[in-house]
């Protein structure tokens, strides 16, 4: 009975020197000295475009290249006009006048259908024809107007356009002669601010200047620059 636990013993002893020899060193004095590396999370996509949620390619919004810039062409545009050329003051006949081709022709035809002297004016750069007629009946009579730029006006009154006695000039005093192209008339300062030229006034046939935006010397000035129109 000795003998068999002396051989246990034995063999106890032999698997204990056994498990001792068997278990490697780690080195590790503590478990507290082990650490764990910290979680990281994936790195994000560099795509500008991709979606924040699913990380998946967005596609930008482009502009419709179906929708067509508007055409500059259909923009509207203002007619173009004719801008009158300063004229010299001593010319004379129809190409003198101020207006366009069509005018200077309108003031032939006068000159030829009429048998008093007809005159047309001859204004700075800016002015222009604004409407013009003629009639034969009662011995003729022609009225023309003309206007600036700057909304300075001027009309002219020839022949048989007035039956009454005071010439159909605006209301106004009387201030002195003032030349009416060759004729010499009457320059009056109208009531409203105005000038007007008069020849032979309340006459079967007679002539009339009225100008209004203008100062005196202007006004004398585009008298005395009538041109006459040679029929």
């Amino acid at each position: 009975m000795k003998r068999r636990l002396d051989i246990l013993v034995v063999l106890v002893a032999l698997v204990a020197a056994a498990c001792s020899v068997a278990r490697p060193s780690s080195g590790v004095t503590s478990s507290s000295d082990s650490s764990t590396a910290p979680a990281t999370e994936s790195p994000a996509s560099t795509d500008p475009s991709a979606d924040p949620a699913t990380g998946a390619p967005t596609e930008a919004p482009t502009s419709d290249p179906t929708e067509a810039p508007p055409d500059p062409t259909d923009a509207p545009t203002e007619p173009a006009t004719e801008e009158p050329t300063e004229q010299p003051t001593s010319a004379t006949g129809a190409d003198a006048c101020t207006g366009s081709q069509d005018n200077q022709d309108f003031f032939a035809s006068v000159a030829r259908d009429m048998d008093w002297t007809v005159l047309c004016a001859v204004l700075p750069r800016g002015w222009s024809v604004q409407a013009g007629s003629y009639r034969l009946a009662n011995g003729g009579r022609m009225v023309i107007s003309y206007k600036s730029r700057a909304g300075a006006t001027l009309s002219l009154s020839e022949g048989a356009f007035c039956a009454d006695t005071d010439g159909c000039v605006p209301p106004g005093t009387d201030t002195g002669d003032a030349a009416f192209g060759p004729m010499t008339g009457t320059l009056v300062a109208l009531d409203d601010g105005g000038w007007a030229i008069v020849v032979d006034r309340g006459a079967q046939l007679s002539w009339l200047l009225v100008a209004h935006g203008v100062d005196e010397a202007t006004a004398t000035g585009f008298g005395a620059a009538l041109a006459v129109v040679e029929g």
